[in-house]
């Protein structure tokens, strides 16, 4: 892969997350990138919609380590989940994950996972936003504690961590790619890396 070679290297790629879940799935890729930490606060402005919130976060985020490279195509992401129009962040404690697994016990949410990539070069922002609709399967505390003690997913949106046993929660999944949920939509990312004269392939 001459070409490949040849514009990674004149041109970097950075991820501007720390979050292990989307490292490992850049890696499928097969790509070689660094990771930065944006920094950005992530916080709702009020009566903003989910999806404009998740791709305002993603761009902020790739233009916040933006500054730090000359010529690099940085990657930022975000998500957000909504259950009946309530926004379900990070839990962060074991109290709060049980309120939210019990709230979406049985019922539906939408987890809006947006990817950009900033070209620092060219100063151009591209981004995304990939809808995954999820039907819970009906929990009872039993379930959840059993559920928490095993994955203890408080750095996850809605208590869900999907890539492992959070799986056995979600009776159904609708969306064009299963790595969204996750946290990065690998196939948006490949068709706007593309835009920028990076082809995976």
């Amino acid at each position: 892969m001459p070409e490949l070679s040849r514009f990674l290297d004149a041109v970097q790629l950075v991820l501007a997350s720390t979050s292990r879940y989307r490292r490992a799935l850049l890696e499928r890729l097969g790509l070689p990138f660094s990771v930065a930490d944006p920094g950005v606060a992530e916080e709702r402005r009020p009566d903003e919609a989910p999806e404009s919130m998740a791709r305002r976060l993603a761009e902020a985020k790739a233009l916040a380590v933006a500054r730090g490279f000359r010529d690099a195509l940085i990657i930022g992401c975000d998500q957000v989940a909504v259950k009946n129009g309530e926004v379900l962040g990070k839990p962060g404690t074991h109290e709060n994950a049980v309120r939210q697994l019990r709230a979406l016990s049985g019922r539906e949410a939408v987890f809006h996972t947006a990817v950009c990539v900033h070209n620092t070069a060219r100063s151009t922002t591209r981004s995304r936003v990939v809808p995954c609709r999820v039907t819970f399967r009906k929990l009872d505390d039993g379930a959840i504690e059993r559920y928490l003690a095993r994955e203890q997913p408080y750095d996850c949106a809605g208590s869900a961590k999907s890539e492992g046993l959070g799986i056995a929660l979600i009776a159904k999944m609708e969306g064009e790619d299963p790595n969204a949920l996750v946290g990065l939509p690998l196939i948006a990312l490949v068709d706007l890396l593309r835009e920028q004269g990076l082809n995976v392939l």
